[in-house]
């Protein structure tokens, strides 16, 4: 690991604002409370008509006022302006909008505004409008093709419409690693504000692929539950011994990274710091993993070893499990290889997939704020559905069924996507806010 170099070398960066739009709901409080309580967000799909599909279930964010943690287009986009993007982007959106108010960040001088930038990942992007506009040209013919259509499903549009709307003129970026994405991006826009690149990023990922065609694709891959249409909360059950594949998901994550001292100087709450951020590459397959988990074992690793830190100073890792036959238990081997005894004598696991689904391109900034939360209430959040663990591994805390309570001092969200991509992202707390010389603990 010596050849990692130590963030200490670089500038410091900082979260300071947050936002969510999930199947839980809509704002960060309110997801939080209800993970917390053990609710799902996962219900049949009421959406389309979903009668002919192998899986009927998702973890759809839910329709309504926004009084009521309710997501309604209209709250954040104009209605003028929703028929030029999907709603990936109206969800990314709503998500930067309460991150900014969150950070209390509105960049109004030119120089502010040059200074801040956006990196937002997806998995797919437009991947409704695209089915439709499928659809449209087969059926109507070219000239019924909206000008809209590309612009409302590229993956870089998501970043481009915060950017817009809020003016920032710093990079505006975006990456496309499948389920890593949204990790992929908080990592990419930390290392931004390390260089000075920017003085503060807008960063996460999106992503609203719940449609027919999703939902066909990843069934003819046999990667989603399909014996759980009668009962949807039950079926995301991370490592449980009946677990069968994954319930696709939909949202956004949200963060405002900032420069340590610049957060300082403005007086911002810190809620954590980004201590570490690992990249690795499996070179296996296109979907499945390797069985011994060694590109996830070596992003963690990375992660941190950039933070200068030993495995036994973790306290927490947010798992990528997703429910899958192979990839749950492919993860646990590279925790146990990267923790060794630890894995069983002080790490906390648990998946807050069995909450919401997996939400592919936005799965990783949901669960690094998550991870945020846990670091800020000292509470580590449930693996529900988990009735029978694999023995193998029953040595292992994975929070099964209720939060523990427990000291944190740094957590983990682990991240991996198709083709073999894997990241990893490590929070510690932050001993001071403003007005002080802010610390890890």
């Amino acid at each position: 690991m010596s050849s990692i170099p130590s963030p200490r070398a670089l500038r410091r960066v900082v979260v300071t604002g947050m936002g969510l739009v999930t199947p839980l709901g809509v704002g960060v409080e309110h997801n939080w409370s209800r993970l917390l309580a053990g609710a799902s967000g996962i219900r049949a799909i009421t959406r389309f008509d979903a009668s002919a599909l192998p899986s009927r279930i998702a973890g759809l964010v839910p329709e309504g006022a926004l009084a009521e943690a309710g997501f309604c287009a209209s709250d954040w986009v104009a209605p003028k302006d929703q028929r030029k993007m999907d709603r990936y982007a109206m969800y990314a959106l709503a998500a930067a909008a309460q991150a900014l108010e969150d950070a209390g960040w509105s960049p109004q001088a030119q120089h502010e505004k040059e200074r801040t930038g956006v990196l937002i990942g997806s998995g797919i992007g437009g991947l409704p409008a695209i089915a439709d506009g499928a659809v449209t040209l087969h059926e109507q013919g070219v000239r019924r093709i909206s000008p809209f259509f590309i612009p409302s499903t590229l993956v870089n549009l998501a970043a481009g419409h915060v950017a817009i709307r809020h003016g920032l003129q710093g990079p505006t970026h975006a990456v496309a690693t499948a389920c890593a994405s949204g990790a992929h991006a908080i990592g990419d826009a930390a290392r931004m504000v390390m260089l000075g690149d920017a003085e503060v990023m807008v960063a996460g990922g999106t992503e609203a692929a719940v449609s027919p065609l999703g939902i066909a694709g990843f069934c003819a891959a046999r990667a989603l539950s399909t014996g759980f249409n009668d009962r949807p909360q039950a079926a995301s059950r991370p490592w449980d011994a009946a677990r069968d594949g994954f319930v696709i998901g939909e949202g956004s994550g949200i963060v405002v990274l900032e420069e340590m001292e610049h957060a300082l100087r403005r007086g911002a709450h810190i809620y954590a710091e980004v201590l570490g951020y690992g990249m690795s590459g499996d070179a296996h397959h296109i979907a499945a993993p390797p069985e011994d988990g060694n590109g996830a074992a070596r992003a963690m690793q990375a992660a941190i070893g950039w933070a200068g830190m030993a495995p036994d100073e973790v306290d927490y890792v947010n798992a990528h499990a997703t429910s899958t036959p192979l990839g749950d238990l492919v993860e646990l081997h590279a925790i146990r290889k990267v923790f060794g005894a630890h894995a069983g004598q002080g790490l906390s696991i648990s998946s807050t997939k069995s909450a919401t689904g997996h939400l592919l391109g936005a799965a990783g900034a949901v669960e690094a704020i998550f991870c945020l939360l846990a670091l800020r209430d000292q509470v580590v959040p449930p693996t529900l559905n988990l009735d029978e663990g694999p023995a193998e591994f029953a040595d292992l805390d994975l929070v099964a069924g209720a939060p523990r309570r427990r000291t944190i001092r740094t957590a983990l969200s682990n991240s991996f996507g198709f083709g073999g991509t894997n990241a990893a992202l490590l929070f510690g707390r932050c001993s001071q806010n403003a007005g002080g010389h802010s610390q890890p603990d």
